[in-house]
């Protein structure tokens, strides 16, 4: 028998937490293993998997029973404590989207790289979210890069992917790229991605993120969100889900704001604007995949990752939690965006 915590949220109020506890009793059945979560990064892209949870079928990864609730998906290390694959032995360390839960069974079919969660709840959910890497399988994979793993390589995914999708479209005619919460992982990732490309990158956060924004280098210019951007031919990557500072942009832009593309919400208001497409990073891997086939796409992003981590790890600094009530505390932390843009949280469980 083992003991199990998991924490909820509220899924009209995210605010809303508890932490519930139950025992694992039942035995595994044929393909399960049990799954033991190691440690997990937590930023503004979780949030965004709770403010668009019914949209895209995140609620849907990790079912709870408690009425009203959901469990908020997080990307880290987890490993193997009881299987009945001799693939998969105890001890085995994997990667890959994890609850907020000290445990996991999953229904195991194997890959190349490690397996694949079939368990029938999540069938017809994004393939790309079911996938779990073992970590000797995984060429990515350093040890003592763990803890930039679980921070940026599932964001720095949707950076590769966005940047790729603006530049095979060739900026849509634009070549000026304005991206909102520009001090956000994602979005220093993806303009990362973009240096280099041809096109003039500005960031706009809020003032008092414009310091730590310039000082990644990655933009060409750094506004606070009440400076005027210069009219001129535009595509706009909105990371804020910010209606007052979309409305701005096209107010000062008008026909010069080429593209419209939502890709996070750290406002926590999911965007109805019909002006804005909304990016949803499975349909350009999907896309990509069949390009490029998938040995092709993996030594591409493997490129662009390697060269991502080389200036990463001096850009923010690591802040340590452990257990489940300073994973609450993280959570309410990142919610009120009181999350400093250099300090990363990663939470033991």
């Amino acid at each position: 028998m083992i003991s199990r915590w998991t924490v909820v949220v509220d899924r009209d109020d995210l605010t809303k937490t508890e932490v519930l506890h139950d025992e694992l009793t039942a035995e595994l059945e044929d393909c399960e293993v049990l799954l033991r979560v190691s440690h997990v990064g937590l930023t503004a892209n979780n949030v965004t998997y709770g403010v668009i949870g019914d949209l895209i079928g995140y609620w849907r990864f990790f079912p709870t029973t408690a009425e009203g609730r959901g469990v908020i998906p997080l990307w880290g290390f987890a490993d193997v404590v009881e299987s009945t694959l001799d693939a998969l032995p105890a001890g085995t360390r994997v990667y890959g989207y994890l609850p907020m839960s000290s445990h996991l069974v999953v229904r195991a079919k194997l890959t190349s790289a490690g397996f694949v969660d079939t368990a029938d709840h999540r069938a017809d959910l994004p393939a790309v979210y079911n996938s779990y890497l073992v970590t000797t399988n995984d060429p990515a994979y350093d040890e003592q890069l763990e803890d930039l793993q679980v921070l940026y390589r599932p964001l720095f995914m949707t950076s590769f992917l966005l940047a790729d999708q603006v530049a095979d479209n060739d900026f849509y005619g634009a070549r000026t790229v304005v991206i909102s919460s520009a001090s956000s992982k994602t979005a220093f990732g993806t303009a990362q991605c973009l240096r280099d490309k041809g096109v003039r990158l500005v960031g706009l956060t809020s003032p008092r993120n414009v310091e730590f924004t310039s000082g990644l280098g990655l933009y060409d210019t750094v506004l606070p969100y009440d400076a005027a951007v210069d009219v001129e031919p535009s595509v706009y990557l909105d990371f804020s889900g910010s209606s007052d500072v979309r409305a701005t942009l096209h107010d000062r832009l008008g026909a010069d704001l080429v593209k419209d593309i939502s890709i996070g919400l750290t406002h926590q208001a999911a965007s109805q604007d019909p002006r804005s497409q909304f990016f949803f990073a499975p349909e350009q891997l999907r896309k990509r995949t069949a390009d490029w086939g998938s040995d092709g796409l993996a030594e591409r992003f493997g490129t662009a990752w390697r060269s991502f981590t080389a200036q990463a790890a001096g850009w923010v600094g690591i802040a340590r939690h452990s257990g489940p009530n300073e994973l609450v505390d993280v959570w309410q932390s990142v919610l009120q965006g009181k999350a400093n843009p250099d300090t990363a949280d990663v939470i033991t469980f």
